[in-house]
């Protein structure tokens, strides 16, 4: 094989995982500002805290500005913000797949990120023009963010030779959770110490810097890379060369009844039902529950995120060592790594509730169940360039489809469930989310598949029609 080192593919991993980096830091930056922008009497009115936990607020005293405008939204109103990204979000999903297919990821990505960061950048503005505009902007970033993903997928699918998928995907996606950890609590530094409107501001425009550098050094192939190694070029294309379809149309209907694809689909709406809940609720459940304030310890709501980026780059090296050097058949490492990471975050969650007052051992558990999660990427969510490289994109665009509906969906049924914010109320929330993850876990290890689909393949069609 050719040497990774100052390759041409792992230059792309590298850079896609900046962008997704700033992708994650642009859209988890709100929920952070958000605690600033609004008056403090306005923000959840007299909410019950429960009594069973003592207070320990360990809050010092620094000089704070407070020179940010301060709007008078009730939580509701915060809610609709909070969630108008979702629905950009879900819309361009599919249309993305499919776009990539045609004018190729580079540009899709590129103009995706570059167009959610012009967006972050009219934030405050869009604000101060009033909660209409906040949410239309928002929801514009989210149909900006809609198309990465799936433009990655299909970017990979030419630039992925298939015993370095799992290591190269993980590389690149893993720039998300990293972008989680960093401006989670940089943002908060951001608003206590300058004013919330930078935090928009510093990462708008760092957006925009990457973008130029995607732009000049990123080609959508092999063949069309400037730089590229005569060997490397030789390798990543031999690799794939039964890999891929010539056929110019989708395969549409073979594409929806293949079970290999719906076991994708259950999987990852399962897994992102715990990731969304945990990733709205977690600073609510610690802060009324546990008595903690996760807003005064941006660290402490970060350190889940950062275990599972360290666990997507350990085990996407894992994966294909034991497709490599060991033998083991790609569905079988699949299979397991989606087993690992849907199994192991479901018993830590509903451990979580049952751990009373002791906070520290709360956080470990969040920690320990969402790091695990981090064994999912090379498990289900690389899995749809196993079963069709070609329409890797738009299989991306259908599971994503799906797996955004958790975004929308849990943190409202989960806030309907917590009234009353009892210990009992929020092991149902755990529950559910650990049961909705342990179906998922069971669907996929029955269903999924390691191999090309035949539908995926050139030449298939000729005898269907």
């Amino acid at each position: 094989s050719v040497p990774a080192c100052c390759s041409a593919r792992y230059s792309l991993a590298l850079l896609a995982c900046l962008g997704f980096f700033l992708l994650y830091a642009l859209r988890v930056n709100l929920s952070v500002a958000l605690v600033d922008m609004v008056e403090p009497n306005t923000s959840l009115a007299n909410n019950v805290t429960s009594n069973v936990c003592p207070e320990h607020s360990s809050a010092i005293n620094v000089p704070r500005n407070t020179t940010g405008v301060k709007y008078s939204w009730d939580a509701d109103t915060q809610g609709w913000i909070l969630g108008s990204f979702f629905y950009g979000y879900i819309i361009t999903q599919i249309p993305g797949g499919y776009l990539a297919s045609k004018i190729g990821g580079k540009l899709l990505l590129g103009f995706g990120i570059f167009g959610t960061s012009v967006f972050t950048l009219l934030t405050p503005l869009a604000a101060n023009l009033g909660v209409g505009y906040l949410i239309a902007v928002r929801a514009l970033e989210g149909l900006g963010e809609g198309v990465t993903f799936p433009a990655m997928h299909s970017m990979w699918s030419s630039w992925a030779p298939p015993l370095e998928r799992s290591k190269l995907l993980s590389i690149s996606y893993a720039g998300a959770q990293l972008g989680t950890v960093v401006s989670l609590p940089l943002s908060g530094l951001i608003c206590y110490y300058m004013n919330w409107v930078y935090v928009f501001y510093i990462f708008g425009a760092l957006g925009v810097l990457w973008w130029f550098f995607w732009m000049f050094f990123v080609s959508d192939t092999p063949e069309t890379h400037r730089s590229i190694s005569h060997a490397e070029r030789e390798y990543i294309l031999s690799s794939l060369k039964d890999q891929l379809s010539t056929q110019k149309s989708v395969p549409w209907r073979p594409m929806l009844g293949s079970l290999p694809l719906w076991a994708i689909v259950v999987a990852h709406f399962s897994y992102n039902w715990t990731f969304y809940t945990l990733l709205t609720l977690l600073p609510t459940y610690m802060k009324e529950i546990l008595r903690f304030d996760a807003q005064e310890n941006g660290f402490l709501s970060a350190l889940p995120y950062f275990g599972c980026w360290l666990c997507i780059i350990l085990s996407g090296q894992i994966a294909d060592y034991l497709r490599e050097k060991q033998n083991f058949s790609t569905v079988c490492v699949r299979k397991c790594f989606t087993l690992i990471g849907m199994i192991g975050p479901a018993v830590f969650l509903v451990a979580a509730g049952f751990i009373g007052c002791n906070y520290a051992l709360a956080v470990a558990f969040v920690t320990i169940s969402t790091t695990l999660g981090g064994f999912c990427t090379p498990g289900y969510s690389i899995n749809h360039l196993d079963i069709a490289p070609s329409y890797a994109g738009i299989l991306l665009g259908i599971t994503n489809s799906f797996a955004t509906i958790p975004g929308m969906v849990g943190p409202v049924i989960a806030k309907n469930l917590t009234h009353n914010n009892t210990v009992a109320e929020w092991q149902m929330v755990f529950y559910i989310a650990a049961s909705i993850n342990l179906f998922g876990a069971i669907f996929f290890a029955l269903f999924a598949s390691g191999e090309v689909q035949d539908w995926a393949v050139s030449g298939y069609h000729l005898y269907r029609n």
